[in-house]
């Protein structure tokens, strides 16, 4: 069965202005594209997604059609920059918005993110890498998300470093050791997931 995954790239540069967090998203939908998944993005910050918890705020509120991104994929990835060891504004207004899934559990407990997959991905050039990801993990799991096994992605550079991991010349070994095997994890969860979903508790 075919697979999407719809990637959320929470760089605070709107535009099309390079993006470390936007590099290490694109390597990691092209790893689940070797999986024959279809794969797209956004970035958030040309978006206009209101403050709330709500699946629309209403009044030019833009957070509906990415929203229906969200829900039309079978994977979810969530890339942020670390900002002083934290998720990125935007990527905790994604987690704040997401948490509208909890009001639309049916009679059955069933939320309609169950089935979805999730992964995080974070860029940074500070430490935090760890935390960000806890973040991230928690808050999609509270909202029905399946996370798979294997570390997240991630790349950090030296503290108070002035390199960008858009600057690399290489991607290092080990980041493209866990790209590859998150990818191949997440593929092969959502097609089980897809194939046999959750029992009706």
């Amino acid at each position: 069965m075919a697979l999407r995954a719809y990637g959320l790239n929470c760089t605070l540069k709107s535009g099309d202005e390079s993006s470390s967090t936007q590099k290490l998203l694109d390597q990691l939908l092209r790893a689940l594209g070797k999986h024959d998944v279809e794969t797209a993005s956004d970035r958030v910050a040309n978006f206009n997604v209101k403050p709330g918890v709500t699946a629309d705020e209403g009044d030019g509120d833009e957070w509906p059609q990415l929203r229906k991104r969200i829900m039309e994929a079978d994977i979810l990835v969530v890339a942020t920059p670390i900002w002083m060891g934290q998720p990125s504004s935007i990527c905790k207004r994604v987690l704040e918005r997401l948490d509208a899934v909890l009001s639309e559990i049916d009679d059955d407990g069933r939320y309609p993110t169950f089935g979805k997959v999730a992964v995080a991905a974070v860029v940074g050039n500070e430490d935090g890498a760890h935390h960000c990801c806890a973040e991230i993990y928690q808050a999609l799991t509270d909202v029905g998300f399946t996370i798979p096994g294997a570390s997240p992605p991630y790349w950090v550079g030296e503290v108070m470093g002035s390199t960008d991991y858009q600057d690399l010349e290489r991607t290092p070994k080990k980041v493209a050791e866990t790209v590859r095997t998150i990818a191949s994890n997440a593929a092969h969860l959502a097609q089980l997931l897809k194939k046999s979903p959750y029992p009706k508790p």
